[in-house]
């Protein structure tokens, strides 16, 4: 049965948009099918990531709205033909979006996909309210850095009470995704370690994407990290994060692109 997924978070620039493209590539490699949902309407920047922008013809909100038939505006990457795009409006208030039109969309995704990854805006108005309202998951994406663990707290709360699930008294099913983590400058008190920010937002743990340069690389050529490089070590840490997503169980470590001092002497001698 499709999953309906929203990628949240209180504080902008975590790294929702990024996460929600990665992961996103990653469950379409496994062999799912799955579309991401850009809700961030007025900005939209998801289909960037993609590398689809000059492909968008009609989107959420015209869906919506009635404007354009869903298949129209569903955008097939072309690396993959199991993932798929529906991009938000670049034009258009957030004010479009209405519960009941959100919620047919969705209901018509599901139909079609295994997984519906939602892209929520920042913060906790309207955009973010829908983004989550009817989702069955939550990965609530978060930076090692007290403002951002502290939104992230608000956004869970939301989740246990804003959410279809909440009201009918059922659990929300919540990961953390913790992004542009650096152990060694967390072992010098320069950014929250792993286990204070379990502690703080006692929600279970999804992965841990390391701080890397090759996220930005991927971003500006318009292609996941989970494409554009799959063994860099973010990709290799969503790739981890969407098997956990699926159920398995995957030991939790944070990868790095740092070559041993010997690998690095072999590589020299190799070139």
């Amino acid at each position: 049965m499709a999953k309906v997924l929203v990628v949240t978070s209180g504080k902008g620039g975590v790294g929702k948009t990024t996460s929600t493209a990665a992961l996103g590539a990653a469950l379409a490699r496994s062999g799912d099918k799955v579309v991401v949902v850009d809700f961030d309407v007025g900005l939209r920047n998801l289909d960037l990531v993609m590398g689809a922008e000059r492909r968008v013809v009609f989107d959420l909100i015209n869906v919506v709205q009635g404007d354009a038939k869903l298949a129209q505006a569903l955008i097939r990457d072309k690396r993959l033909e199991n993932l798929s795009i529906l991009p938000a409006s670049q034009t258009r208030d957030k004010d479009a979006l209405t519960d009941e039109g959100v919620a047919r969309v969705l209901a018509d995704l599901r139909e079609k996909f295994d997984w519906v990854i939602c892209d929520s805006p920042a913060g906790i108005e309207r955009g973010a309210t829908l983004a989550m309202r009817h989702a069955d998951l939550a990965v609530v994406v978060t930076n090692p850095e007290v403002s951002s663990v502290r939104d992230s707290d608000r956004i869970i709360g939301l989740l246990d009470s804003k959410t279809e699930k909440a009201e009918r008294g059922e659990r929300m099913e919540k990961h953390l995704l913790l992004t542009r983590y650096d152990p060694g400058r967390a072992e010098r008190g320069e950014m929250l370690k792993t286990e204070d920010i379990l502690e703080i937002l006692s929600i279970p743990l999804l992965g841990i994407i390391p701080e890397s340069e090759e996220v930005l690389k991927a971003s500006n050529v318009g292609a996941p990290v989970t494409l554009n490089n799959p063994d860099s070590a973010p990709g290799r840490a969503y790739f981890d994060a969407a098997r956990r997503l699926k159920g398995e169980t995957v030991e939790m470590s944070i990868p790095s692109d740092r070559k041993s001092l010997l690998g690095k002497i072999f590589g020299r001698r190799a070139a």
